[in-house]
Formats: C-alpha cells, sequence, structure tokens
C-alpha cells in the first residue's frame, strides 16, 4: 500500500518573501556600486559638458589605471584580512629606482624588471613583519610607509628625477603610460590585465580559495590545513609588485618623480577595494566589484571638475565616500549575522 505524499505548498508571496528580496539585494554590493557608477555617469552626461565625448571616457580610464593596477593587489590583502597602507611609498620607491637606472642607461625591460623585483620585496617585508612577528598589519605598514619613503628620499637626496629624449630606450618605456594602440591607452590596457589575471587567480586557483578561507577565519583556515602564513605573506608580495608597476608606469608617463609622489594614494586603493564590496575585515570581495570601485572614484572625480567643484571639496567629498564606504561594510556585515 502507497502512503500519499502530500504536495508541497508555495507559500504565498508577502511581507517576508518581499523583505527576504529585499535583503538579498542589499547584500548584492556590486550591484549596488554599479547602480551608483550608473547614477554618476548620467548626471555627468546631462549635468555637465563634455562629459560624453569619447576622448574624456578614455581620460576616465586612464586617471583611473593606476589607482586600478594597486587596488589589484589590495584585494589580495584585504580579502585575507590584511591592510597595506604602504602602497604610495612603494610606488614612489619603484619610480625612483626605475628613473636612476633608466639615466644608468640600463634597458628599460630590464629596469622595469628590477623595479618590480623591489615592490615585491617591500611586499615581503610587509608581509614578514607582520606574520613573524604577530603584529597587526595596519601598525606594521604605517611603518613601512615612512621607511619605503624614506629610502626613496635618501636614494636621490631628495632631488626629482626627470627623464629625458636623450635616454637611450626611453621612447619604449615612455609607451608604457602615454602609449594608445587601437586608441585605448596603455595604461587603461594594463589595469584591465591586471584585474583580469587577478580574478583568474582568485577565483579559479587554489591560492585565491586559500586567500578567502584565510580572510575569513585564520584559525578555521589553518586547521584544514592551509599555510596561512605563506597565504598572507604572498599578499603582500603581489601587492608589492603591482605598487611598483603603478610607479613606474606613472613614471614613463611623466617622465618626471619627487618625493612627495604618492602620498595618499593609500587611501583611495583602500576606498575603491571596500566600495568594491570587498569586507573591511577579510574573506570577501571580487576583482569585478574592485574595478568597479576604481571607475566610480575616477568618474566622481572627473564629474566634480567638469562640474567646476573647488579642488577643497573635491578632497572633502572623497573623504565622505570613504566613510560611508566603511559604514555601508559594517551594516552589510550585521545584516549578515542576522
Amino acid at each position: 500500500m502507497q502512503t500519499a505524499v502530500p504536495p508541497v505548498s508555495t507559500p504565498p508571496a508577502g511581507p517576508r518573501t518581499t523583505r527576504s528580496m529585499v535583503d538579498r539585494v542589499i547584500r548584492q554590493r556590486e550591484l549596488g556600486v554599479i547602480l551608483a557608477l550608473a547614477l554618476l555617469c548620467v548626471y555627468g552626461i546631462f549635468g555637465t559638458d563634455g562629459f560624453r565625448s569619447s576622448d574624456n571616457l578614455l581620460n576616465v580610464g586612464q586617471q583611473a589605471s593606476l589607482i586600478g593596477i594597486m587596488a589589484v593587489g589590495a584585494t589580495f590583502v584585504i580579502i585575507a584580512g590584511e591592510i597595506d597602507l604602504s602602497v604610495g611609498s612603494i610606488y614612489v620607491l619603484v619610480s625612483m629606482c626605475v628613473g636612476m637606472l633608466l639615466q644608468a642607461e640600463v634597458a628599460w625591460p630590464v629596469a622595469l624588471l628590477l623595479g618590480l623585483v623591489v615592490g615585491g620585496l617591500c611586499g615581503l617585508v610587509n608581509g614578514v613583519i607582520t606574520v613573524g612577528l604577530g603584529l597587526p598589519s595596519f601598525i606594521v605598514t604605517l611603518g613601512t610607509l615612512s621607511v619605503f619613503r624614506g629610502i626613496a628620499l635618501l636614494m636621490t637626496n631628495a632631488a626629482p628625477i626627470s627623464l629625458d629624449q636623450t635616454i637611450p630606450n626611453i621612447e619604449g618605456f615612455a609607451y608604457l603610460g602615454n602609449g594608445r594602440p587601437f586608441g585605448i591607452p596603455m595604461q587603461l590596457i594594463l589595469m584591465l590585465l591586471a584585474v583580469l589575471v587577478g580574478g583568474f587567480l582568485l577565483r579559479f586557483t587554489k591560492f585565491g580559495f586559500h586567500t578567502y578561507a584565510v580572510g575569513g577565519s585564520r584559525e578555521a583556515a589553518r586547521l584544514c590545513g592551509i599555510a596561512t602564513a605563506r597565504v598572507r605573506v604572498m599578499s603582500f608580495v603581489i601587492q608589492g609588485v603591482l605598487a611598483g608597476l603603478a610607479g613606474a608606469v606613472g613614471l614613463s608617463f611623466l617622465l618626471y618623480v619627487q618625493g612627495t609622489t604618492g602620498v595618499g594614494l593609500e587611501l583611495l586603493v583602500i576606498t575603491a577595494v571596500i566600495i568594491g564590496g570587498a569586507a573591511l575585515f577579510g574573506g570577501s570581495g571580487t576583482m569585478l566589484g574592485t574595478l568597479v570601485g576604481v571607475l566610480l572614484i575616477a568618474t566622481l572625480q572627473n564629474v566634480l571638475i567638469l562640474a567646476g567643484v573647488s579642488s577643497f571639496w573635491q578632497t572633502i567629498v572623497i573623504g565622505v565616500v570613504i566613510i560611508a564606504s566603511v559604514a555601508l561594510d559594517t551594516v552589510v556585515r550585521r545584516r549578515r549575522r542576522v
């Protein structure tokens, strides 16, 4: 004798179902940032002159590129549950190193490669001190922020470095920052390549999985056999290499660097990653979100300039965006606990 199975009824849509749908939408941080970017673009198109031109849009992409390259590295660091405040100092240190090598007539590919090695070593120092001594990465990188910039100033006796066309192979190096293959800024192409490679590492490799695990719960990741120390150190190394790449590209664009270059970049980099949906305390985030966060900041700056807003107000607006992004991250984390 077969037992009748009562049909499963679908509960009628009601306030509770509607609320859960709203919660799911709120938790999709990337969607919210994309909508914010879209609204900002709409305002730029109808509220300012020149925003919609292809030249301006390409300039926005170019202006976002250096921050974007560094933000890719910061995404690894923040997902792993760490923070790096020294990216602006690594940026200028590598710029100085590459500039001095070029002045010594070292071939630019070799100078670039050595600059990336310097950036990676800076990241290694941050990671080893943080992991080896068990210190908060915030404190460690706050210290190396001054150390790395001090080394850059000592190397040149605080004098700026200026490159000119008489240096051999300087044209090839300058192409990294000023080239436009198919009309697209080379800086933008480099940023997109960094985002694609970073996204692949995060989503499709064991290292990416381990990075999320370490940021989500370091102790649980350790009990699962993940080498948490290695993952954390590697995230800092990736950040250092990409900060160095951004510094070299920035030098190739201006062919000039001085000791104060890169001051404050760390705030924009971290803001872009947090706005893009990465949790401030680790465990979540995507490269797509980081890319959108970078574009949102660059577009905001561009719209404010086109609207004739004072540079002082632009600084205030960026500060408000930083506070709002961290506040939103806190709200989302609390809702996920419910």
